[in-house]
């Protein structure tokens, strides 16, 4: 399946690109999400139409991406969780909890922009957390896990 992509998607392509995919992954992902349109005549004309505005949105989220990445690597988040005397805690802190806390300080960032590779943290301490805040902008803040 070819299609025409509406935005930059991550390890396919950028604006306006004509790309091939998978006919599950254009049918069930991107034509869904508004990311790409299918390939086809009219829809080629319909975005070269269109362009200048897809591209001055794209621009502008990239802008707001970049302003939220200065604000956020500023910040030191704390959060707060019972703990045993050795540190471990008797639970976890993973991405809502870190949402919440980076919300509460004055940034707001959703649960699915947080990346924790290794998984929850299950200790005290400090730790460096990666927010993915667009296709090419990640920010890193810093997260201390204290206990109560």
């Amino acid at each position: 399946m070819q299609v025409i992509l509406l935005q930059r998607v991550e390890n396919l392509g950028d604006l306006g690109d004509k790309v091939r995919v998978k006919n599950g992954y254009g049918r069930n992902f991107l034509l869904p999400t508004g990311r790409a349109v299918a390939a086809t005549a009219e829809n080629l004309e319909a975005f070269q139409a269109r362009r200048a505005v897809l591209e001055r949105q794209a621009g502008d989220a990239l802008a707001t991406a970049r302003a939220r990445k200065e604000q956020l690597e500023a910040l030191i988040v704390t959060v707060a969780r019972k703990a045993g005397e050795q540190g471990r805690l008797f639970g976890s802190v993973g991405t809502h909890d870190i949402a919440e806390a980076v919300t509460a300080a004055g940034v707001p960032v959703e649960k699915k922009e947080i990346r924790l590779p290794g998984g929850p943290f299950h200790a005290c301490g400090e730790f460096d957390v990666d927010v993915h805040l667009h296709t090419d902008v990640n920010a890193r803040i810093k997260l201390v896990v204290v206990p109560e």
